[in-house]
C-alpha cells in the first residue's frame, strides 16, 4: 500500500471529525479504503467522540490518588457536560483508571500540543544525529517516527493505558465519550513524587 494522501486524510476527517492521526491509522488499516476507515472509527468510538469534541465539557471532577503508601500523588481535573454524568458510576470509574495510570506512567504532559517547542527541537536534534548518512527523505521518516516515539511516552493521551496496552489513553476517551454520550476532557494534572527535586 502506497503513503496515505493528506487529501484522503483530509476527507475522512471532515466526515467523521476524529482527529488527524486517528484518521491516518484507520486509513492505513483499512488500506485507503475510506468506507472500511470509517467503520473502524466508528468501532472504536473515535468518530461520533469526534462529533461532540465540539461541545462544552465543564462539568466534572477534580479526583485524588495516592499510591505507594504516600510516595506518589496525583490529582487530575477531568471534564464532562453534566453533573449527571459527572456522578456517574462509570465516569468515575474512568477517572479513578487515569489517576491510576498516571501514578504509574509518570506522564509530563496531557497531549502533544502542551510539549513546549522548545522540547519538540531538541529531541528531533537527537533523533536527526543519530541517522546521520542517510538520505535526506529517509531522515525526516526515521525523525518524524522517533518524535511520535517520544510523544507516546510522555503525552497522557497517546500512551498505552495500563490495563490495556492495546488501547491508548485518548481511545478510552473516546470509548467513553461513545459509552456516556457527552464530551470528555482529561483538562489537567499534576503528579508528585516523595523528594523529587523542585528546581
Amino acid at each position: 500500500m502506497s503513503e496515505i494522501s493528506a487529501a484522503l486524510v483530509k476527507e475522512l476527517r471532515e466526515k467523521t471529525n476524529a482527529g488527524m492521526m486517528d484518521c491516518k491509522k484507520a486509513l492505513a488499516e483499512a488500506e485507503g479504503d475510506l468506507t472500511k476507515a470509517e467503520d473502524i472509527l466508528r468501532k472504536k468510538g473515535i468518530a461520533s467522540a469526534g462529533k461532540k469534541a465540539d461541545r462544552a465539557a465543564k462539568d466534572g471532577i477534580v479526583a485524588s490518588y495516592i499510591h505507594m503508601q504516600g510516595k506518589v500523588g496525583v490529582l487530575v481535573e477531568i471534564n464532562c457536560e453534566t453533573d449527571f454524568v459527572a456522578k456517574n458510576e462509570i465516569f468515575r470509574d474512568f477517572v479513578k483508571d487515569v489517576t491510576l495510570h498516571i501514578a504509574a506512567s509518570h506522564p509530563l504532559y496531557v497531549n502533544r500540543e502542551e510539549v513546549p517547542e522548545s522540547v519538540v527541537a531538541r529531541e528531533r536534534e537527537i533523533a536527526a544525529a543519530q541517522v546521520q548518512g542517510k538520505p535526506a527523505n529517509i531522515v525526516e521518516k526515521i525523525v518524524d517516527g522517533k518524535i511520535d516515539k517520544f510523544y507516546s511516552t510522555i503525552c497522557l493521551a497517546e500512551q498505552a493505558f495500563i490495563k490495556n496496552p492495546e488501547v491508548s489513553i485518548k481511545d478510552l476517551v473516546a470509548s467513553k465519550i461513545a459509552e456516556l454520550g457527552e464530551n470528555i476532557v482529561i483538562r489537567r494534572f499534576t503528579r508528585y513524587t516523595l523528594g523529587e527535586s523542585l528546581s
